[in-house]
């Protein structure tokens, strides 16, 4: 569920009309929903069917200020997998006590802060890692709470590029070697070891793949108490997928939900083991818009081409993934009309500033606003100043207010980075 809807023919979010917000702010501009936000993220909970589960939204997919605050709110923790993250996350009101940190490719210096602020566990990922922690955690006189990732050899996923589970990604210790780590994590002086985690990849729309994966990280639990070491956490990722087709039968929705609880409720029944989820898109991925304006409709023979004012740089999941977004126009068609096939393309000096070929929209022309839908994670996280365009505007609404949570970047600001080399 979402709560971009047309009133009296204007597309809003929420209460406020999109018309609006492109006069006052310009475009492209993200829009978040404040009340989508917290929708997905109690409902997710209430799926669980569990006591106090630790939720840690997946910072990655929106790491916007507002929409970490508004979570933040509802008790939510933070999956971090930068010092950046963690910093954004505290800066947000996130306690340290509820903030992961994941990632391959930690560094000493992310480590060091990550120990200094506190936070819940750092989720190992390779025998170099734990080496490392242990050493920075010890020179400061403290055992770092940690889970070690597994790699179960189950990978699944939208995309291949978003599968992380398999044998041949690059994410966790490998499975035949979990329980010789986990026993010399336990006697490292700078490591706090409690348990594993597991994450297989992102968008995921059928269960099968999760609960073989949290059938062996289960077996793996059971061998290592059968040894005499102690197993209290278990970190089952997210990576359930959302709805990028409105028009799509919506049985990835709730009853999706519904179903994961009671699949996880199952495999872990008599654990004992405190559980711990890490949803991003999920929660963020149908929050979300990005608003932009026709500039040209260039007619070919052949193909007729829609240029508008957004661009790869602005969301690259179209460019990156193949992904599909639909697109809505903000004003609302009128029935019966004969829709036309576009190419939606954008400024940018690349082929792949693709958008999307041959989709029917109703005729659009010069100087009209549209939106691409389900835009709320790996969106604006992912955006560039690629051709020195400019970083976009931000927006939380709540209801009829609005408030500009990243503004949109100046050229002063973007040049203002560079430093020329004294020799020239």
């Amino acid at each position: 569920m979402h709560h971009f809807d047309y009133r009296d023919g204007i597309l809003h979010a929420e209460d406020v009309p999109l018309p609006a917000l492109a006069d006052r702010l310009g475009t492209p501009t993200y829009i978040y929903s404040s009340a989508t936000l917290e929708r997905h993220y109690t409902v997710f909970r209430d799926s669980l069917g569990l006591k106090d589960p630790h939720i840690f939204y997946a910072v990655k997919a929106n790491g916007n200020l507002g929409v970490l605050m508004t979570l933040a709110r509802l008790g939510a923790g933070a999956d971090t997998v930068s010092e950046g993250e963690i910093r954004k996350a505290l800066a947000a009101g996130i306690p340290a006590s509820r903030i992961v940190f994941s990632g391959v490719g930690k560094t000493e210096a992310e480590l060091a802060f990550a120990v200094e602020a506190g936070i819940y566990q750092v989720n190992v990922e390779s025998e170099g890692e734990l080496d490392l922690l242990s050493k920075v955690a010890a020179a400061r006189g403290k055992r770092q709470p940690v889970v070690l990732r597994v790699n179960p050899e189950v990978g699944a996923g939208g995309h291949a590029k978003i599968t992380t589970g398999g044998a041949a990604n690059k994410f966790g210790v490998s499975f035949s070697e979990a329980e010789r780590l986990y026993a010399r994590a336990a006697n490292m002086p700078g490591i706090s070891i409690q348990g594993l985690a597991v994450h297989i990849g992102s968008q995921i729309l059928k269960l099968d793949a999760l609960e073989a994966a949290f059938r062996k990280l289960r077996g793996i639990i059971e061998t290592l108490r059968a040894q005499g070491h102690g197993v209290t956490r278990l970190d089952l990722g997210g990576g359930l997928g959302i709805p990028y087709q409105m028009q799509a039968p919506y049985a990835h929705g709730p009853e999706l939900l519904q179903d994961y609880g009671a699949m996880v409720r199952a495999v872990t029944e008599g654990l004992d083991v405190e559980l711990g989820f890490e949803p991003g898109r999920l929660i963020a991925g149908n929050a979300g818009i990005l608003l932009a304006r026709v500039l040209y409709v260039n007619e070919r023979a052949d193909k007729r081409f829609l240029v508008i004012d957004a661009a790869m740089n602005d969301l690259v999941r179209p460019a990156m993934y193949d992904a599909y977004h639909e697109i809505w126009p903000v004003k609302e068609p009128e029935p019966g009309l004969a829709p036309a096939a576009y190419d939606v393309v954008g400024p940018i000096c690349e082929s792949g500033d693709t958008f999307t070929t041959n989709r029917l929209l109703p005729p659009m022309a010069p100087g009209d606003l549209l939106v691409f839908k389900t835009a709320g994670a790996y969106g604006a996280t992912m955006s560039s100043t690629y051709n020195q365009r400019l970083l976009v505007s931000e927006v939380l609404v709540r209801g009829a207010d609005f408030a500009v949570t990243r503004p949109r970047q100046t050229y002063e600001q973007l040049l203002g980075q560079d430093r020329a080399p004294n020799w020239l």
